[in-house]
C-alpha cells in the first residue's frame, strides 16, 4: 500500500501541466466550475443535520414537548426541501459549465496537437514509435486534462464533505472515522492497481487497435472501394478486422473480470465495517446511550460516508489513470523537430546563379541503404532541368532535400552559394512551388483548390483562372456544374473529377505561386499524349525566368527540358540535351527507343541484340 500511495502522488506532479492546458483553454469557465463544486462539497452535511433536527422534530411533536409541533416540522421540511433542490439546481449548473468547458479545452489540445505534428519534419513519419504516439494522442488525451482537474477537483469536494462527517461521527467514538478510513484502504488498492493494468494494456495494444482502424477505415474508404468489390478483398480484410477486434475484446474482458472480483471483495469489506459499526450504535442505543434522531445521523453519516468513500477513491483512480494517459500527450507535445531554423538566418537569395548538390550522401531514417552517395548536381537558373531514371534512384529525394524536408547526412543544398541549413526554412519554402507525385485531393471548391497554391496572398479570380489556364485545367473546371465554384468531393454532394484531371488542379495551384524555382514530380503521369504536348508547350511560357526541376518517367516530357540528367545508383550517369544523350547511345537512349518503340532505329541490329537492350534499357 505504501508503494501504490507513493505512485499516486508522483503522478500529482502532472496536475500543474494540465490545470495550465485548462486554464488556458477556459479561464472564466473554470473558475465557475471550482464555486460550484465547493457549493456542491458543503450541501450534503447541511442536509444530514437537517435530518436530524427532522427526526427529533418529530419525535419531541410526537411527544407534545413544549414548542414542538408541526409548524416547526414543516419548517425544517421546507428547508431540507430548498437544500434538495439548491443541490439539483447546482447540479445541472455545473453539467452545463462542465459540457462548455469540455468543448473549449478539448478544441484546444486538437490545436496544440495540430500544431506540435505540423511542426516536427517529415523524418518523424518514418517511425513507427512516432504514429502510436500520435495516436495515443489523439485518442486517449483530448479530454484528459479536463477529466484530470476535475477528477482531483470532485476529490477535493469528497474529502471537504468526509471532512465534515467525521467531524459528526467522532461525537459517537474516536474510532468509528478510523473505521471508515480503514474500511477503504482495499478499494484504494484495487482502483489504483486496475488504473495500472489498464495503461499498460492500452500502450501494450496501441499498434493493433491502429491496425483496426485501419482495416475499419479500409472498408468504409472510397478510393478503396472498387478494388475491394473487384477483388474481393472485403472478404480477405473483414475477417482480419474481426480477428483482431476479437483479441482486443477478450483481452479486456479479461481485465473486466479481474477487476469486478477485486471490487467485489473490497465492497465486501466495507459493508463488515458498516455492519459492525452500525451494530454497535444499536446496541447503544438500545441501552438508552442515543436517541432516534442520532441513530439516523449516524447511519446517514457513515452510510453516506462509505459512499463519498468510494466516489473518492474512484476519483482517485481517475485521477492516477489520466495521468498515465498524459504521458502520451506531453511526451508528443514534448517531441523536438530536427530539422530547425538557425538562429540567425541569412536572406534568401534570388537564385540568379544555380543550386548545387554538393557531395551529398542520405538515406532515410531506419534504412541502412543510402538514398543517394557523394552525389553532385548543378541546376542552373532559369534552366528547365529534367531527371530521369529506374525507380528508386533517388529521384523523388532530389525534391525532399531541395525544399530541406531532410537535411544530408554529408555535403550542402545551396542556393547560389548559400547554404540551405542558414536559411529560416519558411524563407526556404517561398522559394519554392512543387507538384507532389501524389498531390492531395482537397475536399474544397476548384477555385479555393488553386488558391491554397498562394493563399496568403489572397489571389484574385483572374489569377486563379490565369494558373488554371497555364495547367491546362481550365477546360475540365469549365464542365463542371458551377464551374470554379463547385466543390470537388462527392463526399461532401460535390463533383469529382478523373486522374488527371485532379492533377491539373494541383498543377495550378502550384503554378499560382509565385516562387523563383519549380519543382515537378511526374507532372504529366495522369495525362494522355495529346493534353501532354499541350501541357510542355504552356509550361515552357510558364517557366521563362525561373528555374525548373521536372522529375519524370516520361522521356516525350523529358526531352522538352533545357538538360536531362539521368539517374542510377543514387548518382547521375548522363546529362546532356534530348539530342546529345541519343547521340551518346548509353541509358537515355536505350530506354529512349524502348520507351518510344523506335524499331526502325534498330533495325539494322540482331533481334537477339535488341532483346538484350531491351532488358537493360527497359527500366528507366
Amino acid at each position: 500500500m505504501p508503494h501504490i500511495l507513493q505512485k499516486l502522488f508522483f503522478r500529482l506532479n502532472y496536475l500543474p501541466g494540465a490545470w495550465r492546458l485548462v486554464w488556458a483553454a477556459a479561464p472564466r469557465w473554470t473558475v465557475a466550475w471550482a464555486v460550484l463544486l465547493a457549493l456542491q462539497g458543503v450541501l450534503p452535511v447541511a442536509t444530514i443535520f437537517l435530518t436530524r433536527r427532522v427526526v427529533d422534530a418529530l419525535v419531541a411533536a410526537m411527544r407534545h414537548e413544549a414548542g414542538a409541533g408541526p409548524p416547526a416540522v414543516l419548517l425544517l421540511v421546507g428547508a431540507m426541501a430548498g437544500l434538495l433542490l439548491a443541490g439539483e439546481g447546482l447540479a445541472a449548473a455545473n453539467k452545463w459549465v462542465r459540457g462548455a468547458q469540455s468543448e473549449l479545452v478539448q478544441d484546444y489540445i486538437i490545436a496544440r496537437i495540430h500544431d506540435q505534428a505540423l511542426a516536427l519534419d517529415l523524418a518523424f513519419y518514418e517511425s513507427p514509435a512516432y504514429f502510436d504516439k500520435l495516436y495515443q494522442a489523439r485518442t486517449d488525451a483530448y479530454s484528459r486534462p479536463l477529466a484530470l482537474l476535475e477528477g482531483f477537483g470532485s476529490t477535493l469536494q469528497g474529502a471537504l464533505t468526509l471532512a465534515a462527517m467525521a467531524s459528526v461521527l467522532l461525537v459517537f467514538s474516536w474510532w468509528i472515522p478510523l473505521l471508515l478510513v480503514l474500511s477503504a484502504a482495499p478499494a484504494l488498492f484495487v482502483v489504483v492497481r486496475c488504473a495500472r493494468q489498464q495503461n499498460d494494456w492500452r500502450l501494450r495494444a496501441t499498434q493493433d487497435r491502429r491496425r483496426a482502424d485501419y482495416y475499419d477505415w479500409l472498408l468504409l474508404d472510397q478510393h478503396a472501394a472498387a478494388e475491394l468489390r473487384l477483388f474481393d478483398l472485403g472478404s480477405y480484410f473483414r475477417p482480419l478486422f474481426q480477428t483482431l477486434r476479437a483479441r482486443l475484446r477478450g483481452e479486456q474482458r479479461q481485465l473486466a473480470r479481474a477487476q469486478a472480483w477485486a471490487e467485489f471483495c473490497a465492497a465486501v469489506c466495507g459493508l463488515a465495517a458498516l455492519g459492525l459499526s452500525v451494530g454497535w450504535v444499536l446496541w447503544r442505543a438500545a441501552l438508552g446511550g442515543f436517541s432516534l434522531g442520532q441513530v439516523a445521523l449516524f447511519y446517514q453519516a457513515f452510510s453516506q460516508g462509505q459512499r463519498l468513500m468510494h466516489t473518492t477513491l474512484e476519483n482517485v483512480g481517475q485521477i492516477y489513470s489520466n495521468t498515465l494517459f498524459l504521458d502520451n500527450l506531453f511526451e508528443f507535445l514534448a517531441l523536438q523537430p530536427h530539422l530547425t531554423s538557425p538562429a540567425q538566418p541569412r536572406s534568401a537569395p534570388p537564385v540568379r546563379d544555380s543550386i548545387r548538390f554538393e557531395n551529398v550522401t542520405f538515406r532515410y531514417p531506419g534504412s541502412a541503404r543510402p538514398a543517394l552517395e557523394n552525389f553532385n548536381l548543378t541546376l542552373q537558373a532559369g534552366q528547365i532541368a529534367a531527371v530521369v531514371g529506374e525507380n528508386g534512384a533517388g529521384k523523388s529525394t532530389l525534391i525532399k532535400l531541395l525544399c530541406r524536408f531532410y537535411d544530408p547526412e554529408q555535403g550542402t543544398v545551396t542556393f547560389d552559394g548559400v547554404d540551405a541549413r542558414d536559411l529560416a526554412q519558411e524563407d526556404l519554402w517561398r522559394l519554392v512551388t512543387m507538384l507532389f507525385q501524389a498531390p492531395v485531393h482537397f475536399r474544397v471548391t476548384a477555385g479555393e483548390s488553386i488558391a491554397l497554391g498562394d493563399w496568403r496572398n489572397a489571389p484574385t479570380v483572374e489569377e486563379i483562372s490565369a494558373a488554371a489556364q497555364a495547367a491546362g485545367a481550365d477546360t475540365p473546371i469549365g464542365k463542371l456544374p458551377e464551374g470554379y465554384d463547385t466543390l470537388l468531393s462527392k463526399h461532401f454532394g460535390g463533383a469529382e473529377m478523373s486522374v488527371g484531371e485532379w492533377q491539373r488542379v494541383a498543377l495550378a495551384r502550384a503554378f499560382l505561386r509565385p516562387a523563383a524555382i519549380i519543382a515537378l514530380d511526374e507532372p504529366t503521369s495522369a495525362m494522355d499524349a495529346w493534353a501532354e504536348a499541350d501541357w510542355m508547350a504552356r509550361f515552357r511560357a510558364l517557366a521563362a525566368g525561373r528555374t525548373a526541376l521536372i522529375i519524370t518517367h516520361r522521356f516525350t516530357t523529358a526531352r522538352q527540358a533545357d538538360v536531362i540528367h539521368v539517374m542510377a545508383g543514387g548518382r547521375i550517369v548522363e546529362s546532356g540535351r534530348h539530342e546529345e544523350l541519343l547521340a551518346l547511345n548509353g541509358s537515355y537512349a536505350r530506354a529512349w527507343r524502348l520507351q518510344t518503340r523506335d524499331w526502325q532505329d534498330d533495325a539494322t541490329q540482331p533481334s537477339a541484340a535488341k532483346g538484350r537492350e531491351k532488358e537493360k534499357g527497359g527500366a528507366l
